[in-house]
């Protein structure tokens, strides 16, 4: 399993680089100096407090300049977009960060963002199952046989099936369809109510929206307790790579003050961050961006810094699924200015 993985991942990157340098950005948009270039996968939740520090000025006030800003749709393009050079700082996932260290010797996280596994399982209106407040085995075993949306192969989101498949001795990859929906909520909420898939395994706020919509329920979220073994996993996370961090580490040490902001921000302000999310989450039914706002101060870092057991706790988890073959050193892999 694991051989298949790293082929897979190796592929999209190689791919994804391939055409960066096709399109004539590989490299050009980090040439400034003075510029940083910060890229992500997509709107979801994790990726808020980047929000936050733009719309407060946190960034500017820290002397941070900002140059490019793209939405890149899958972990495998951020990683190539970091590799090629065109970004200096990725916000994604923890997974991404470990699929690049596979290929690229100096991947480094530098920050920390969300502290708790924000995908679900999302199932669809009328799915043929046990209730959400079944055993999770049970619930888990229900999704055997279905069509499963997941944003792309190697991502968090299909991670956190092939983790819950293995617990009760099925692999997600055999045992059920998962199909790749990329990362606009809106269009896989759409293929999970028009029948395309049966259930979704997808980033926060698509739970939220399919329960307000009427069109699903969230089924299985590590976290609100369902899974007790990942709770307080690192997962939203900042990562670069040696090379930008040596061209850019007083930029990223300024870019990750203002991240302390947002976070602070976050935590002591939650009608002003409601507004703020609302924005961010344009489109997005308020009910949604209420029941979020309820829960992001439970899943938010404290800080950019990188908790010991936060990692740790993430790297069991890529270790049991079989994700990685074996874990990365913490003080190697964690860049030093956001180490405990």
């Amino acid at each position: 399993m694991k051989l298949r993985t790293s082929i897979r991942t190796a592929a999209a990157v190689a791919t994804a680089i391939g055409l960066a340098a096709a399109s004539g950005c590989a490299g050009q948009a980090s040439s400034d100096s003075d510029v940083l270039n910060v890229g992500q996968i997509s709107d979801s939740v994790a990726f808020f407090p980047l929000y936050v520090a733009e719309q407060e000025g946190f960034f500017e006030e820290e002397g941070v300049t900002l140059g490019e800003r793209p939405r890149l749709g899958t972990g495998a393009k951020l990683a190539a977009a970091l590799t090629s050079g065109s970004i200096d700082i990725g916000a994604g996932v923890i997974t991404d960060a470990l699929n690049l260290a596979e290929n690229t010797d100096d991947t480094q996280i530098t920050g920390s963002l969300v502290t708790e596994y924000y995908v679900d399982v999302i199932t669809a209106d009328g799915f043929d199952g046990p209730p959400a407040d079944a055993p999770l085995e049970e619930r888990i075993r229900a999704l055997e046989g279905k069509n499963i949306g997941i944003t792309d192969p190697g991502s968090g989101t299909e991670a956190l099936l092939i983790y819950l498949f293995d617990q009760v001795g099925l692999d997600a990859k055999t045992d059920a369809t998962l199909v790749n929906l990329g990362a606009v909520t809106s269009s896989a909420i759409g293929a999970m109510s028009s029948g395309q898939v049966d259930a979704l395994a997808f980033f926060q706020p698509a739970g939220q929206m399919a329960e307000v919509e009427g069109v699903g329920e969230i089924y299985i979220s590590p976290q609100r307790g369902d899974v007790p073994d990942m709770a307080g996993a690192l997962h939203g996370v900042l990562f670069s790579t040696g090379t930008a961090i040596e061209g850019k580490g007083e930029q990223i040490e300024a870019f990750n003050r203002g991240i302390d902001r947002a976070l602070e921000f976050i935590e002591t302000n939650p009608e002003e961050s409601a507004e703020l999310l609302s924005s961010y989450l344009e489109g997005t039914d308020p009910a949604a961006v209420e029941a979020l706002v309820e829960i992001l101060p439970q899943e938010m870092a404290t800080s950019a810094v990188v908790a010991q057991d936060a990692f740790d706790t993430a790297i069991s988890f890529h270790l049991d699924s079989a994700l990685i073959a074996e874990a990365p050193d913490y003080s190697s892999i964690v860049w030093a200015g956001v180490q405990e």
